[in-house]
């Protein structure tokens, strides 16, 4: 009864149902029917005498035993004297076994019966249907490869509880966080000790943390050169004017220097396989035959270069004679044979040599390939935020021991601000869904019914620094004069847009994911907005009508 009757189990998923109940269910049933078909048979096949043998004993143990079990009751009835005998009186003290055979017959039909009609239930019982979802679950979104369950049960007799879980049909592996159980009072925990942690928690990133510390080493660098070029005539354009980069833009000093400095300090890793550069023309190969000596006396593992860098080494150097903040952007990829160029990309570069060949197929990635991503910040203090693809952590300066300390862990940028960063003297050369939105953010009328404030500094990297920390929207949209945006996708709009997302917010060109965009040369532009995910769903709905 308990097996057909019960009440049915609150269980919600969207996936397929489990099949295995109704068969547990109908192996319970065969079962019992098959036993009690047994027990009938052995009854019915034994003689009267032996019957008659066991069948007072048996009265007398149950009566008695029924009054031990009543016994709590007995001392408050007063009638409990009688209760023994009137058990006794209903117990027969023997059977006639014509009376043994007319009983035996119908309890072996009934288990015959049982035992049919279960076979019958199994097959022609209607299909289980799921109860419908209640609307907090109907208002959970999942993507296919998941389900979701709802379990309703007892935590106790007066205390009921529904829990609800989204599970994933095949594991998802990603980078391991690292884990502090203590930290030194005095120092905090420097970026050195992070990366340690990160290559001990992920053995396949070793390799990396040799990367990042030649990085920080470059970054402290520049950190200096930049607070004291006023003072070491480190100021001004390169060569007296006249030198200009691949885009067309004249050089200061300082993109020269500081872009000899971070390539060093990438080529000295013997990491790197690939190294480019705002500052590049193209893509330059690194070397990274180790010296003869080292074979004589010392096994050295020759790795030829495991990763590919892109980098802006002074991103805002226009500024840097002004005092204003400016910043080093870098991406790191990891070297594969995962190229993504068309098979006719080099069909008209037939001048063109088989080592830039393949250079430029390891470097021309789209952002979703990255590996880690990260900029330093050079303002009233140095700052070095980075991903690996599991958060966003930032890093100050401690110039008093010369090491970079964990000060903004596991950065999240909101669902919406309230600054928007972004040059509005080109307002007017806007598509429109663009002018519309910003106008929708500076008079309140957007989603979020918020009055944003405009700030901007005119340095990627300082204006990005603040969104991450404060949320709202940085955005170099195309304009009539920069048709196709001015940020450099490979250097610039993907490893930013790797840790906004990283962050929790979004980046769009207005029409499609910047980290999904295969980039075509090296120094490739394209607009950018990025922020909160909630202020750019908007502008992309306003793209999209």
């Amino acid at each position: 009864v308990s097996i057909f009757f019960r009440h049915p189990i609150m269980d919600y998923k969207t996936g397929p149902s489990n099949p295995t109940s109704g068969k547990q269910s109908f192996s319970v049933a065969a079962g019992f029917a098959v036993g009690v078909l047994c027990a009938t048979a052995f009854v019915a096949a034994r003689s009267v005498t032996n019957y008659v043998d066991v069948a007072v004993p048996t009265a007398t143990a149950i009566a008695t035993s029924q009054v031990q079990n009543r016994a709590p009751t007995i001392a408050h009835n007063a009638g409990a004297p009688s209760f023994a005998m009137t058990v006794e009186s209903y117990v027969p003290s023997s059977l006639p076994a014509e009376q043994t055979h007319s009983v035996a017959l119908p309890a072996t039909f009934g288990a015959v019966v049982l035992l049919v009609s279960s076979l019958v239930y199994k097959f022609f019982k209607p299909a289980r249907q799921p109860l419908p979802n209640p609307a907090p679950l109907n208002a959970v979104v999942v993507p296919a490869e998941r389900f979701v369950r709802l379990v309703t049960g007892m935590a106790d007799a007066r205390t009921s509880v529904a829990m609800m879980a989204v599970a994933s049909a095949k594991k998802q592996i990603g980078i391991k966080s690292p884990v502090f159980n203590e930290t030194c009072d005095q120092t905090g925990i420097t970026l050195s000790r992070f990366m340690l942690e990160v290559a001990r928690a992920n053995p396949d990133l070793q390799e990396l943390e040799s990367v990042f510390s030649s990085i920080q080493t470059a970054c402290k660098t520049i950190a200096k050169l930049v607070k004291r070029s006023a003072i070491d005539g480190m100021t001004g354009l390169q060569a007296g004017g006249g030198a200009v980069n691949v885009q067309g833009e004249e050089q200061k000093k300082l993109d020269v220097i500081t872009n000899d400095v971070l390539k060093r300090a990438l080529k000295f890793t013997g990491r790197m396989g690939v190294i480019a550069s705002e500052e590049e023309d193209v893509p330059v190969e690194v070397d990274n035959t180790v010296d003869e000596s080292y074979g004589k006396d010392v096994l050295v593992e020759e790795s030829g270069g495991k990763y590919i860098s892109v980098f802006d080494p002074l991103d805002g150097s226009s500024n840097v004679d002004a005092g204003i903040p400016v910043g080093t952007i870098f991406g790191i990829f990891a070297e594969d044979d995962d190229c993504k160029l068309a098979d006719t990309f080099f069909d008209d570069k037939t001048d063109m040599s088989e080592a830039m060949k393949g250079c430029l197929r390891s470097t021309l990635k789209p952002g979703n390939s990255l590996v880690a991503a990260g900029y330093a910040l050079y303002s009233s203090a140095t700052h070095f935020v980075f991903t690996l693809g599991a958060g966003v952590n930032g890093f100050t300066l401690d110039e008093s021991i010369g090491e970079f300390i964990l000060t903004h862990p596991n950065i999240r940028v909101p669902p919406r601000g309230k600054i928007y960063s972004i040059n509005e003297a080109n307002r007017l050369n806007w598509d429109k869904p663009m002018q519309e939105y910003i106008e929708r953010l500076a008079n309140g009328s957007n989603r979020g019914k918020k009055v944003y404030t405009s700030r901007y500094i005119g340095s990627m990297v300082g204006d990005v620094h603040r969104t991450l920390l404060y949320g709202g929207v940085f955005g170099y949209p195309a304009d009539t004069k920069n048709v196709n945006g001015k940020l450099r996708l490979l250097y610039e709009a993907a490893p930013m847009s790797f840790l906004i997302e990283q962050a929790g917010g979004k980046s769009t060109t207005g029409l499609v994911r910047v980290m999904d965009i295969n980039p075509k040369n090296v120094h490739q532009r394209v607009p950018l907005v990025m922020g909160g995910s909630d202020e750019i769903d908007e502008l992309v709905e306003l793209y999209t009508q």
